[in-house]
This record gives structure tokens, sequence and C-alpha cells, in this order.
């Protein structure tokens, strides 16, 4: 008898779950795919013990018919495609036709809808893929699934589920971020008795962020709109199997744009993963390698290598330009572009950037409310709900929710966007103006405090080109300059100020050919390990450009004869060593454009001023102005903040006059 048998419907219907429902929020995200692509403008989440005992997604979309709601648990049955040419033309967030059969098979699923044409609405109810009953009921126009107990008959997936509060975090995170990418939908997220997330329809998604997160978390964020017509690019031709046999060929390059737009995050706001980092392709919540690395890119020289920027990214483009079948869970996507789409990316955040030269703030604790800068990934912790009046579903929509306990509310925090009950912490819509009243709010009128009129303000970002109307008036242990304008008092490291100005300095003289250099009176012999050789090998041309004239002097060695202007003969050494040995980690192949930089900020590090330095004060002066010159006065080549502003508006507040 042979060894190779076919598995049993049962079997390969648990093992597709294995790779469409990892935790509960898979489910939550088929669910929420599935009433998008069923045109529903109402949608409303609930679950228990973090989805582990319930997930209910109800929506107000086109329904189902009785025959297509049976057919719906059928294994590669669906609405959303006929033929492979279907495949790379997909403009639905769901197409498989493995999402309900594969999670009716390890849950207790009752689906209850009711399509526009139908008099009555049809309930079906499943456990462990086996069809339980089929029955008429009245019902309101859409679809309510609920799941229970999931993973209830594979005890062994169940065990590998996270703690309750950590599996509801990323269910959070996952209708949190639909709302996001779907501001002109009505969205709930209920947990328990908490009402977790409720916003209401808005105009973009500035006023969805507004909503969700507060004023503060959208003044962080930088607007970001671009466009790419796809006929300046000179795409390719599409193979011929893009297109029917029955379809005359294509006589001219595929036409179209690709639209860019959202928000992302100023250089002073930076965080320890990747997980503030949202993109989303044709409504299509995506992890791609490409977009994070273009990003990456964009910020390099900005903020440190080891931290990550606060992304909101929406991708427009040709349903035809990316292939969304090359993941089970539809997460991963690859691109028909992939490089000309990266420096679009790179590019265009990167001039967003550059115009905005933001002005870092003290971070203080003067503050009335709140301190803590919300993220855009909710907290991995159980969750409350805030003093928000929650709106109230019309009659059909509120029919499908009969089984969720009234709301309850709690405290929620000014300007922080989250609600919070014990140690619990979500995000959670606005509905109007917040106001905060704490011991001895009464005691100080809002205009000052009665001896003095309030000081007027700026209320408008002030940018750093005001950095030449500053007035140095010290030092600070002799390593950073205190100035003062009419905008509030400054603060610059006069280290990565000076490494700024020189970094930018070099690389436009490397691009003009003509670097500074200075002659040694002795050629500099410096020992190399071999890696550290074959590192040099690729980047002496780039050395050499740069002002350095280095060349072999043996099988290990190095003879320098020219360094680049500023940096010591005591240096050199030095910094040979810590050029190549960043290039010696990189795990990519080395580019033109990261060599160029890395040498520039190396250089630009080792010639600046150093901290513990006394200045004049002519010099502080020179300093101040060379910086406002600069494209990014913001930050150093390696990330780290160069000026810090104390506003006036900050004084006030600590001197208790508003």
């Amino acid at each position: 008898m042979g060894r190779i048998h076919v598995l049993s419907e049962n079997v390969a219907n648990k093992i597709a779950a294995g790779e469409v429902v990892e935790r509960p929020a898979s489910v939550v995200k088929e669910l929420l795919e599935n009433s998008l692509d069923a045109g529903a403008q109402r949608i409303r989440v609930n679950v228990e013990a973090g989805g582990k005992k319930l997930i209910q997604v109800t929506d107000d979309g086109c329904g189902m018919v009785r025959d297509d709601a049976m057919l719906a648990f059928e294994r590669h049955a669906t609405s959303k495609i006929r033929n492979t040419d279907d495949l790379l033309n997909i403009a639905t967030l769901g197409f498989r036709g493995e999402a309900l059969p594969s999670i009716a098979s390890v849950s207790r699923l009752r689906l209850e809808t009711r399509a526009a044409e139908e008099p009555a609405g049809t309930v079906i109810e499943i456990a462990g893929g086996k069809l339980l009953t089929v029955e008429e009921a009245g019902l309101p126009l859409g679809t309510c699934i609920t799941i229970r107990d999931l993973f209830f008959n594979i005890p062994a997936r169940r065990k590998f589920l996270k703690a309750e509060s950590t599996e509801l975090s990323h269910i959070a995170s996952l209708v949190t971020h639909y709302a996001l990418a779907h501001p002109e939908m009505h969205w709930e997220l209920h947990s328990a008795t908490n009402a977790m997330l409720v916003a209401p329809p808005v105009a973009g998604h500035s006023e969805r962020i507004y909503q969700v997160f507060g004023k503060e978390t959208l003044d962080q964020l930088i607007p970001l709109s671009a466009l790419l017509p796809l006929e300046r690019v000179g795409l390719p031709q599409p193979p011929p199997w893009r297109r029917s046999e029955l379809e005359d060929p294509l006589e001219e390059p595929v036409k179209g744009e690709i639209k860019l737009h959202g928000f992302v995050s100023r250089p002073e706001i930076q965080k320890l993963n990747r997980n503030s980092i949202f993109i989303f392709v044709n409504g299509r919540l995506i992890r791609d390698r490409l977009v994070q690395h273009a990003l990456t890119e964009a910020y390099r020289n900005i903020i440190p290598p080891t931290v990550y920027p606060v992304v909101l990214l929406f991708f427009d483009m040709p349903f035809t330009e990316v292939d969304v079948n090359v993941h089970p869970s539809k997460t991963e996507v690859r691109f028909r572009q992939p490089s000309i789409l990266h420096d679009f990316i790179r590019d265009s955040v990167r001039a967003v950037l550059m115009k905005s030269r933001p002005v870092p703030a003290f971070m203080t604790e003067i503050h009335a409310g709140a301190t803590a800068s919300p993220s855009l990934t909710p907290g991995a912790r159980d969750f409350g709900s805030s003093e928000l009046q929650v709106m109230e579903a019309d009659a059909a929509f509120a029919l499908r929710a009969r089984e969720i306990p009234p709301f309850t509310a709690s405290l929620q925090f000014e300007g922080s966007g989250f609600a919070v009950e014990g140690n619990a912490a979500v995000p959670v819509a606005r509905f109007g103006p917040q106001t905060f009243g704490g011991p001895g709010a009464a005691m100080l009128p809002s205009g000052g405090n009665g001896c003095s009129p309030e000081l007027a303000d700026e209320d408008a970002p002030v940018g750093l080109e005001s950095l030449a109307s500053l007035k140095p008036v010290g030092q600070i242990r002799e390593s950073f300059i205190l100035a003062i304008n009419s905008q509030g008092l400054w603060i610059i490291d006069q280290h990565v100020a000076h490494e700024r100005i020189l970094f930018e300095k070099i690389s436009k003289q490397r691009l003009a050919e003509s670097p500074e250099k200075q002659q040694l009176l002795m050629p500099l012999i410096v020992e190399l390990t071999p890696g550290q050789m074959a590192v040099f090998a690729e980047i002496s041309d780039e050395l050499n450009r740069n002002g350095f004239e280095v060349e072999p002097f043996g099988s290990r060695t190095i003879a320098v004869k020219t360094t680049a202007a500023g940096v010591t003969p005591g240096d050199v050494e030095h910094l040979l060593h810590e050029i190549l040995e960043q290039f010696e980690r990189e795990e990519q192949s080395l580019n033109l454009d990261r060599i160029r930089t890395n040498i520039a900020a190396s250089i630009a590090c080792h010639a600046a001023i150093k901290v513990n330095m006394p200045l004049e004060q002519n010099k502080m002066e020179w300093l101040l102005s060379e910086l406002a010159k600069t494209d990014c006065p913001m930050s150093c080549p390696h990330g780290r903040p160069v000026v810090l502003r104390y506003s006036v508006r900050d004084i006030q507040r600590a001197f208790k006059r508003i």
C-alpha cells in the first residue's frame, strides 16, 4: 500500500486555518475586510476575553441571500474573482474564499445575514466545521458573524495564544487603524462592558486622527501628499499572460498614477520599534520590507538608526501595479515597479521633512494634563473607556448587538487621546473640546495671576529660519549654547550643530568634485584587518573624492598622504577604522549613496567643534547663522537633535501666568 493519501476535508480545513487564523486579531481582520467589501458604512466589533470567548462583527453592508450564505462556507467559494485574469486586477480586500470555512473549522460560528432583495434573513450555525442549523429569521439589512470559543477543538493552538490583554491590544490596534484608513465610516469596538473605540464619520484622515488620538498626536505629524504619473516612468508592456486571449494586446504603456498621502512624524518623535508604522495600499493594511526600507532611507541622518518614526501612509494605485496574492493572510504584497516606488516614497517623505524644518521642544512636566505622548499603537494591556457619550446606532444596526451589556464610563486624561481604567489605556474618539479641572484649578485666573497681563505668544509653528535672529548669551559647561529671541529660550548643542554644518558642506563639495584637503608632512601608515581591507577596496575611490589620498601599502596596510580638511592627524587612523567598520557590519550590499553619507558624516563628526570647548561671542553667532542656512538643521547626520526651544508659552505656564 502506498504512503501518500488524500487528507480529509476536516484536516485540510484545519491546516488552512493555521495559515489564515494565527490569533483572534486574524479573525477580526478577515471579517472586517469582508464587511468593507460588502460596502458597509457602519461596523461594530464586540470581543470578550481578548477574542478567545467571543468575536462579533456587525455591519450594514449588502448582506447575502440564502444560497450565497450556504456557499460562503465552501472552500475557495468567493464572489470576488472568476478566472486567472482577475488575480491580476484585484479590487477587493478578500478574494481567496478561504477565510470563512477556515474560521468555521476551529470555532463555533453563527451567521446572520439578509440581502436587500430578500424578505427574510438567513441564520446558519456551524461548530468545528460541521453544519448544525440553517433557518430563516427576521433580520435587518447586513451581516453579523459571531465567533465563539476560538480553537475549542484544537487545544494545542489555544495554548499558544497570549494573555487576554495582549490579544485585545492586537485587535484594538487593527480596528483603530482600519478606522483611520476609512474616515467616512462609523466604527465601534467594544470589549465586555467597555466602549474602546467609537468613531463617527468625519471629513478626512486628519479629522479622524484628531478624533481618535487628540490634538497632541495630530500636532506631532506632518501631512504628506505626492503624485507619481505612471506614463512618466515608462512602464514596460504587460506580459501576454496578463491579458485575455480574446483581447487585443496593448499598444501603449499602462496609464494611471500612484497617489501617496498620509502623515509622517517630526524627527523628535522616535519609537523603539516599527509598531507605529502603518501602510495601506488601496485600502489594504500591509507589511512590506520595500516600504520600510524606503522610510528608513528617508529618515537617514535625521533620526538615529536604532529608532523609528510614526508613519501613516496611504497608496492609491492601479490594481494591476500590485500583486496581493503572495501571502495567505494577504498582509504582504509585491509591486510591479519596486525600485521606482521605493525612490518615490523616499524622496516624497524626505521632501516634507526638509520643508517642515521643525523645532524640538522641551518635554516638561509642568502641564496640568498627562505628559505621555500617545503612540499610534495601543498598549498591550486591558482596556477601559472614556467619559464620552456613546452614540446609539440606529434601530436596525443595534438589533444585531443585543448581546452586549450597556456601556459604562471611566476617566480620560486631557490631551492624551487615551481612556484609562485602573492601569489600562486605549485610544478613544472625541466628540468635543475636553476640559481639565484638578486641585486648585479655580485658584488661578485663566488670563494670568493678577500681577501683570499675559504676554503675547505666537501660536504658529516655529521654523529654524529664526536661528539667524538668535542672540547667544553664553554656554552651559562649555558644551551647549544658550540663546534667546522673541520666540523663547533656545539651547543648541554646539558639537552636533557644527557637525550638521560640516556634513552639508562636505556633501556639496563632493558633488562639485572640489573637496577641501590638507597635506600630511609624512604619510601615515594604518594597519587594517582582512575584513577592513576588503571594504577599503570597495570604497577607496569615494575616500579619494572626499579629500583623502590613500593607497595600499602592503597586504594589510594603507598609506594616508592627504586627509579631509579639519581632521587632525591624530584622528585620521581612528576615523578610517570607524568608516571601514561601519561598512564591514553592513548586512546589505553597499550602495553609493550610503557610502557618501557615511563618509561625510564621519568626517564632519571628527572635524566639528567638540564639547567642553569655550567659544567666543562672535564664534557662537557665526555658528547659529551658518546652522540657519542648512537644509536640515533640526538634527545631526546621526539623528541627534541640534536645537531645543523653551517657548514663551511654556515659560508663562511654568510661572502660572496661563
